[in-house]
């Protein structure tokens, strides 16, 4: 179990796959987040931009590559059809690329109690 403070609401976690900034670390935070949500601010609302302007496969791969996602182009390619066939909702943590990943939930408690599926506990 991870704890931060609201004073500098921030940690990591093992960086096991780059999916994990696009579609959710896979796991709930105990601020009540649904795992679904806990996926890259940036990234996903990027994401979700190119789908509403009828982006296509190339669109989303050239997002991966302009925003640094560290993937190969077998999983870029994987992720992509993956977003097609599902697209992502809108992620609300700030996931930061490096050796492991660096979350801030500065965004996700803000927004506590305003966006379903992330419950404010106070």
């Amino acid at each position: 179990m991870k704890v931060t403070s609201a004073k500098q609401p921030q940690s990591s976690c093992p960086f096991k796959t780059a999916r994990q900034k696009i579609f959710g670390l896979g796991y709930g935070l105990l601020i009540f987040v649904d795992q679904k949500l806990t996926a890259d601010f940036q990234m996903t609302q990027g994401i979700l931009q190119i789908l509403v302007q009828d982006g296509n496969k190339e669109d989303l791969i050239a997002f991966f590559q302009d925003k640094n996602l560290p993937v190969d182009e077998i999983e870029a390619n994987n992720i992509a059809d993956s977003i097609l066939d599902t697209p992502t909702l809108q992620g609300y943590l700030t996931i930061s690329n490096a050796l492991q990943w660096r979350l801030q939930y500065g965004r996700v408690i803000s927004k506590a109690g305003e966006v379903e599926g992330i419950h404010k506990i106070r």
